[in-house]
């Protein structure tokens, strides 16, 4: 009795067809008046409006020179650097999305733009730091391409100023270096000067750091040294510098970072051995007199 109430196998299989092919197959498309087609529309066409969107907007065109502007500065903080852009390119700075050379209003804003570009990048990246210098030249040209005299030597002297204060060079080393790279205010000075000038103030303020650290292994963190080892070092310090003809000034940082701690060492070790009595020496004595070793070495502009 069971076996009649059973389909036959051609009809199981016929029912089991029927059944894939309905599932198979596609949901009928939503009418035109429905309010559905809107939202699939849409959906698919989501990409390509957005894409649209930022290129008529410009934001595409403005990202990616703001990529090639970092590319070009190669910033030690790019994002630092992004941030900057885009304020100066919403307060319509000029520069900041056009030529590097625009004239700015007078010379403070010159020379805050000035030092911007040449703090963007480490001096060590020679070609990045190249164009920002170049940069720097041109904003200060008053001009930029229909002027070609050069830079003034007053905004020159400035900007050489200003790098060596906000870098928190000592006072006394600053001074002594800006008397042998500075020119007289109605002088012109050509870019290979301009250059060499603010590739020095930059070299001081990493030798003053390096120096800085040096004290603070001297001291153990006590804020004083003993005199003969200061002096010790010191003396090791010059007589690195001493050593060699160097054109140029980051050559120096070279020299003192031969002081290894071996030849340290030894030299510490000969001045407790004098067995003389020492006063201690004080960090802005010893950081004075470890600066007044790089200034002396440095070539005068002519």
């Amino acid at each position: 009795q069971d076996g009649r109430n059973r389909p036959s196998p051609p009809a199981a299989k016929m029912a089991a067809h029927e059944k894939r092919r309905a599932a198979a197959a596609p949901a009928p498309a939503p009418a035109a008046d429905s309010g559905l087609a809107e939202p699939a529309r849409a959906a698919a066409g989501g990409l390509g409006s957005e894409a649209e969107f930022l290129l008529r907007a410009g934001v595409t065109a403005m990202v990616r020179e703001a990529l090639l502007k970092v590319l070009e500065a190669r910033p030690e903080e790019p994002v630092s650097f992004l941030a900057d852009y885009f304020e100066r390119l919403v307060l319509g700075s000029p520069g900041a999305a056009g030529e590097a050379a625009a004239e700015l209003p007078g010379p403070p804003q010159r020379l805050a733009r000035a030092l911007w570009y040449v703090r963007l990048a480490h001096h060590s990246h020679r070609t990045a730091f190249d164009s920002n210098a170049g940069a720097a030249y041109e904003v200060l040209g008053a001009g930029g391409r229909r002027r070609k005299a050069g830079v003034d030597g007053r905004l020159y002297s400035e900007l050489l100023r200003r790098i060596c204060q906000h870098g928190g060079a000592p006072t006394e080393a600053a001074a002594a270096l800006l008397g042998r790279v500075r020119c007289r205010d109605h002088e012109a000075m050509p870019f290979d000067v301009f250059r060499y000038g603010v590739l020095t103030c930059f070299v001081l303020l990493e030798f003053a750091a390096k120096a800085d650290a040096l004290f603070g292994v001297l001291d153990g963190g006590s804020g004083a040294a003993d005199g003969r080892v200061c002096q010790a070092v010191l003396r090791a310090l010059e007589d690195a510098l001493g050593t060699g003809r160097f054109s140029l000034p980051s050559h120096y940082l070279e020299a003192g970072s031969k002081l290894g701690p071996d030849g340290l060492a030894l030299a510490m070790d000969r001045a407790l051995q004098e067995g003389k009595l020492s006063t201690s020496m004080s960090r802005e004595e010893f950081l004075k007199k470890a600066t007044a070793l790089f200034v002396a070495k440095v070539k005068p502009v002519e």
